[in-house]
């Protein structure tokens, strides 16, 4: 067993928090009370011993890069202590498995992979937040999950202060979706997450534009660390960076819909994208993934603002606060957009981020 981490900070503790460098939208917004913990004994005494019902609501709080704040939070934000810690806990002539702590930068643990030839989330490079959010969140680009690497998510349960172990099939993983984001919300507090990495570099190049960007730079086969530094290029060309104008990336969902509704709109829209993610079978018909920024980009929204909040003009799926935007105002052009779209395409689009 080897283990790579940093020396943790003293635990915060502070009342009238402002939250500003605690979420990427760049929203000036302040808690009542703000609480780091450093580990997961930590954790267990923070709520046996440290909150109290004066402290709710609580909010669970990472990175803060999938979160908008509508205004002043009237509870306490929790939040794991944030440093690098990944410890290898398990291995075979095939696979790796990493166990995390919850306030790691998720792109740190993707680097540190390719660093060791450990393979899988490279399509996952450069995805803002940590890895507590990632097991929450189940996050994903370029035709992979996180959930295709989780193993375990360890956690305390707020309200007995217990330790609990959840498996992967018990976090009842989907698209954007986990149980903590439905039944266990603001239930437990996530300290470490174990992931099984490949010793074998398949790479997933056949979504989006990788192979397009591969041939550019005259690469059939690209290195890990090749397909990385790509992803990284795709992303920072589409993404606005948030420390130059606040987003929490993607706001929106790509929505599923039936075989009926696509072909109809296939019918109505031939050179629509899209993306085929289950077959018919056994009485189920075949259901696909329609991209919600084509649909907004079609709505005349791309590069467009509405007040102090607007639309990225290089992609539709990210909202942006223009400078001084309040959580109110990015909430506005978040309903006035869902509304365009539902009129246009006959389909409700949600959001991806945290609204509180």
């Amino acid at each position: 067993m080897d283990a790579h981490q940093v020396e943790s900070i003293d635990v915060k503790d502070i009342r009238n928090y402002n939250l500003l460098a605690h979420n990427t939208f760049g929203i000036d917004a302040r808690c009542r009370r703000y609480v780091e913990f450093s580990s997961s004994e930590e954790a267990r005494r923070l709520v046996g011993e440290m909150l109290t019902a004066a402290d709710t609501p609580l909010l669970i709080l990472g990175g803060g890069s999938n979160l908008l704040l509508t205004g002043d939070y009237g509870g306490t934000v929790v939040s794991p202590e944030p440093r690098f810690e990944v410890e290898k806990v398990e291995q075979d002539d095939c696979s790796v498995v990493l166990r995390c702590w919850a306030g790691t930068t998720f792109d740190d643990v993707v680097a540190y992979c390719v660093e060791h030839d450990y393979h899988g989330a490279e399509n996952l490079s450069l995805i803002p937040g940590e890895v507590g959010a990632s097991a929450v969140q189940n996050i994903g680009a370029y035709g992979v999950e996180v959930k295709d690497f989780i193993v375990e998510v360890e956690a305390v349960e707020i309200a007995t202060g217990k330790m609990v172990n959840f498996t992967n099939d018990e976090c009842e993983y989907g698209y954007r979706q986990s149980k903590f984001k439905h039944e266990w919300r603001d239930k437990y507090l996530v300290t470490h997450v174990s992931y099984r990495f490949s010793k074998r570099f398949e790479p997933k190049l056949d979504y989006g534009n990788i192979r397009a960007r591969l041939g550019e730079l005259d690469i059939d086969m690209p290195t890990a660390r090749q397909l990385r530094d790509v992803i990284i290029d795709i992303r920072q060309a589409k993404l606005p960076d948030p420390a130059v104008q606040g987003n929490a990336g993607s706001f929106f969902m790509n929505p599923i819909v039936s075989e009926e509704k696509f072909l109809a709109l296939q019918a109505e829209y031939p050179q629509m994208p899209y993306y085929q993610v289950t077959e018919a079978g056994e009485g189920m018909p075949a259901a696909y993934k329609i991209p919600a920024g084509w649909m907004i980009d079609r709505c005349g929204w791309k590069g467009k603002r509405l007040g102090p909040a607007g639309v990225h003009d290089k992609q539709a799926l990210v909202l942006v606060n223009l400078g001084g935007a309040r959580g109110e105002d990015i909430l506005h052009l978040c309903n006035t957009i869902r509304r365009d779209v539902r009129a246009r395409f006959g389909i409700e689009i949600y959001p991806e981020v945290n609204i509180r």
